[in-house]
């Protein structure tokens, strides 16, 4: 509770419930710092009737029907099923946990009133679903779909081998003239195999072909980009990550950041995704070892070093909690 009286933000991630067992949740804790911001993530929310529920990504995206929508788009190309292979609930909720948290601090300043943030994952999944509104409204698009989305996108290959996917479909009616404007094909516009949704979708290998043995005319990958960009259609190259770093946009960019790994190594992580006008950002430095700073961070707040060892042996400071597992089972 001490460092709960000074605190300005407090995020915890914790089963609903458990910190108010030991007396830090958060009515407790604004009672004595009636100013802080305190941000609790969640599977399924703070009450309701999932509140007891475990949550993980996976079984999040599987409840909101984020992986029922993947296991729709893939249909029969799916041997066995399958979910997302990124953990999309843990990553955006963390996300909007500090979008909640600016939102509160703003309303601190204008009423001197910190106040509980309860961060959802399922509500969060369902919030970056672009095609919710779809399934939530029953609509029904028939043969036609999406003019965008990352679903609809089609896969090609280029003149020097490199595999590339397009952003926009070639079956809508609207992105499917697109293609035809950059090949210069108005009269398959018009072919019955291709003057409709249904019919495109039906010859869909067909087209993909006419298309693809159109793409491999071009001389290199830079003639054909500026074509399709002129028809204003969007590509990008199918990359590893590690390849990407070594593109200049990453260097132009600092996408990657390098940094000691305490070892006598290095870690490449990415780097920040954004670059402000009036202020230049320092490196990222070496990374703590968890635990690392509780007593630097004790003695701020005024605890003597009898305290400090007493809540260490006991275990209520918390320290390099991998390592002490890991010698666990090494002397095991």
């Amino acid at each position: 509770m001490r460092l709960c009286e000074t605190a300005d933000i407090i995020v915890e991630n914790f089963r609903p419930g458990t910190l108010g067992f030991f007396g830090l949740d958060y009515a407790s804790v604004a009672a004595r710092n009636p100013k802080v911001i305190y941000v609790s993530i969640s599977g399924y929310g703070q009450g309701g009737p999932w509140v007891s529920r475990m949550a993980y990504a996976a079984t999040v995206q599987a409840e909101i029907g984020f992986t029922a929508h993947t296991k729709r788009h893939f249909g029969d190309d799916l041997s066995v099923d399958r979910t997302d292979s990124l953990s999309h609930a843990d990553v955006y909720t963390g996300l909007q946990a500090a979008i909640g948290v600016l939102a509160a601090l703003n309303r601190l300043h204008a009423t001197g009133k910190g106040q509980h943030i309860d961060v959802s994952m399922a509500a969060t999944i369902m919030s970056i679903n672009e095609h919710a509104h779809v399934d939530l409204s029953d609509l029904d698009a028939g043969d036609e779909v999406a003019i965008l989305g990352a679903t609809d996108g089609v896969f090609f290959e280029g003149p020097g081998g490199e595999r590339f996917i397009s952003a926009i479909s070639l079956i809508n009616n609207m992105t499917f003239r697109f293609y035809m404007a950059a090949m210069r094909r108005p009269d398959l516009v018009d072919d019955p195999r291709f003057s409709s949704p249904a019919a495109r979708r039906e010859n869909l290998k067909e087209l993909h072909a006419l298309v693809q043995s159109w793409m491999l005319t071009f001389q290199d990958m830079a003639s054909l980009d500026a074509q399709l960009d002129e028809a204003k259609i969007a590509i990008g190259e199918v990359r590893p990550l590690r390849d990407v770093a070594d593109t200049e946009w990453a260097g132009y960019w600092g996408a990657v950041d390098e940094v000691p790994d305490r070892n006598g190594g290095t870690f490449r992580l990415p780097g920040r995704p954004w670059h402000f006008s009036d202020d230049v950002l320092d490196p990222p430095g070496s990374p703590a070892v968890q635990g690392e700073h509780n007593r630097s961070i004790c003695a701020e707040l005024g605890m003597s070093e009898e305290q400090i060892d007493s809540y260490t042996s006991s275990n209520v400071l918390t320290g390099n909690f991998a390592a002490q597992v890991i010698k666990m089972f090494s002397q095991g």
